[in-house]
């Protein structure tokens, strides 16, 4: 990774027009900024040597329509950066191309929602041109997004000469402790959440290089379904059929990782004012129609690992919230958290949504998929395109 180019060790003149692809996926209440926070030392060194920085970030998805304005993230740049950064509500239309080219050194613009265009996530090389017209060079940092390949952060590649930003490089040297490929230290992941990537590569590849994965979340809901049991409404994610078929395959296959599945979990039953009915089940009883698991009750095997944990002072990582822990059920949470944040544990919490929710003090990590996806692999999508990209510059 190091061997590519780096925003930081790359001259700029004044007037030179730079688009930074960005991660700002923040929601308006600004709860959580690690995201944000991490690309404001970029986009300084950009913007304070003469560049002219059109700033694209996403937020949300254009298949369910949760995809918004940003002009929050705007006005929170402002504060944080001591200089105003506007905000042009258009990304890809000839307006926003003129709003670019007016723009002066040193000047910062947000311009609007990538998610907003339907061809963002499906890479679509038409998107992917008229984002490059907002400049002559990309840095690519965004590390919460590093792991799909998208129209703002891949896709542009194809069409502007590109550079790392440093806050995706810091991202992925920092996880480097935590990849186990050459340590013996003891090792246990916890995998929550609701997204697929958590089954789909999180459970694929770290139950080879832990000693210890613990599922949760809809993680524990796709193996649980895969064993037979009945699990009610509970969230089985994006890609049921492909994360349950997933999670089967693992479990029937030899792995290095003992994966503990709990003989009790929490359920509730969701309705429009919250969830109700909350009660302990045994699983192997199935969860009661109409009802979802919202907690474990951790088994006394998995407190003996924590322990283990705690003693050898291991690894650990946690993706994924394991619970409905913003709802006051803490049960798994709390034991998982307290041997996280043990002194002489080296732990940390991978993802935006997770470090926003879960009081951590330790190590965090701003992308929850892309983070697994480096661990898994040593990669990221980004950092081929960009190799790519090199070897297509310098044969």
């Amino acid at each position: 990774m190091l061997t590519l180019p780096l925003l930081w060790q790359t001259p700029i003149r004044p007037g030179d027009r730079w688009v930074y692809s960005a991660g700002f996926n923040v929601g308006k209440s600004l709860g959580e900024t690690s995201r944000i926070d991490s690309e404001l030392d970029d986009i300084a060194y950009a913007s304070g040597r003469g560049a002219a920085v059109a700033l694209l970030s996403h937020q949300g998805s254009y298949r369910d329509g949760s995809a918004v304005p940003l002009p929050h993230i705007a006005a929170y740049l402002t504060r944080r950066l001591g200089t105003e950064v506007k905000y042009f509500p258009d990304t890809a239309s000839e307006e926003a191309h003129q709003h670019s080219r007016a723009m002066r050194p040193g000047d910062i613009t947000l311009f609007g929602n990538t998610r907003l265009y339907e061809g963002e996530e499906e890479n679509d090389p038409d998107l992917a041109r008229r984002f490059a017209a907002l400049g002559d060079r990309v840095a690519v940092g965004g590390f919460s997004k590093a792991h799909r390949a998208h129209a703002s952060n891949t896709g542009i590649l194809a069409h502007l000469p590109g550079v790392l930003a440093g806050s995706l490089v810091s991202e992925a040297e920092t996880l480097d402790p935590w990849s186990g490929r050459k340590e013996t230290t003891y090792s246990v992941a916890v995998l929550g959440g609701v997204k697929p990537e958590k089954t789909l590569i999180g459970l694929e590849h770290l139950t080879g290089i832990y000693d210890v994965v613990i599922p949760a979340g809809a993680v524990l809901n796709n193996i649980l379904a895969a064993l037979g049991h009945s699990i009610g409404v509970s969230c089985l994610g994006a890609k049921p059929d492909v994360t349950m078929a997933a999670a089967a395959r693992i479990m029937a296959r030899a792995n290095r990782a003992e994966i503990p599945v709990p003989e009790q979990v929490v359920v509730a039953r969701p309705g429009p004012e919250g969830h109700a009915d909350h009660r302990a089940v045994v699983v192997r009883d199935g969860i009661p129609d109409g009802h979802a698991i919202v907690d474990i009750v951790l088994p006394d095997r998995v407190l003996g690992l924590l322990e283990h944990l705690v003693r050898s002072k291991g690894r650990a990582l946690l993706a994924g919230t394991p619970s409905l822990y913003s709802a006051g059920h803490t049960q798994a949470a709390d034991p998982l958290l307290a041997a996280f944040e043990t002194p002489g544990v080296n732990a940390m919490l991978l993802g935006g949504d997770t470090v926003g929710e879960l009081p951590f003090q330790g190590r965090t990590s701003t992308g929850g998929g892309s983070a697994l996806h480096y661990l898994a692999t040593g990669t990221f999508p980004v950092l081929k395109a960009l190799a790519q990209q090199q070897a297509r510059t310098n044969p």
